[in-house]
């Protein structure tokens, strides 16, 4: 008995896969299929990130291949389902996000460090060595321990 649940337990958990889902799409001619792909690899999945919706399995970006689909279907263009996405999700989901104000450090930061590096090292390599005046004091005390060197 002991031995059938645990193969009974095996099967179920060798058999996930079988949920797995698989989108199909029927798409009216072979330019509407790579539009279709074109615009799922092109817009990113917000949960995972780094990810396109078509690379991603989490539950949003399903969401959104099927969105895409249904607009597609309606006859939007390229541009009003991007549109529409980031409407709907913000920038994020462009990989190149437009260039606005609230973006703008984002764009312009790594420029201004890399300025703001190259103007500190070009300062600091320029920069004159200060020559500290001795008081006559403490020139004849430094003649004095020179030549006591120079006599050992």
């Amino acid at each position: 008995m002991l031995r059938q649940c645990l193969m009974f337990i095996c099967g179920l958990l060798l058999s996930t896969s079988v949920w797995a889902a698989i989108d199909t799409y029927h798409f009216s001619s072979v330019e509407q299929e790579e539009q279709y792909r074109d615009l799922t690899q092109s817009l990113r999945c917000p949960k995972c990130q780094n990810n396109s919706i078509a690379d991603s399995s989490a539950m949003i970006a399903a969401d959104m291949r099927e969105k895409v689909y249904q607009l597609m279907s309606q006859g939007q263009s390229r541009q009003q389902i991007i549109d529409y996405m980031v409407a709907r999700y913000g920038n994020f989901v462009t990989y190149e996000p437009p260039v606005t104000p609230s973006t703008l450090i984002l764009w312009l930061g790594p420029l201004l460090f890399v300025i703001g590096g190259g103007i500190v090292i070009f300062l600091r390599a320029n920069r004159q060595p200060t020559t500290a005046m001795l008081s006559s004091e403490e020139q004849q005390r430094l003649a004095k321990v020179m030549a006591d060197k120079e006599q050992k």
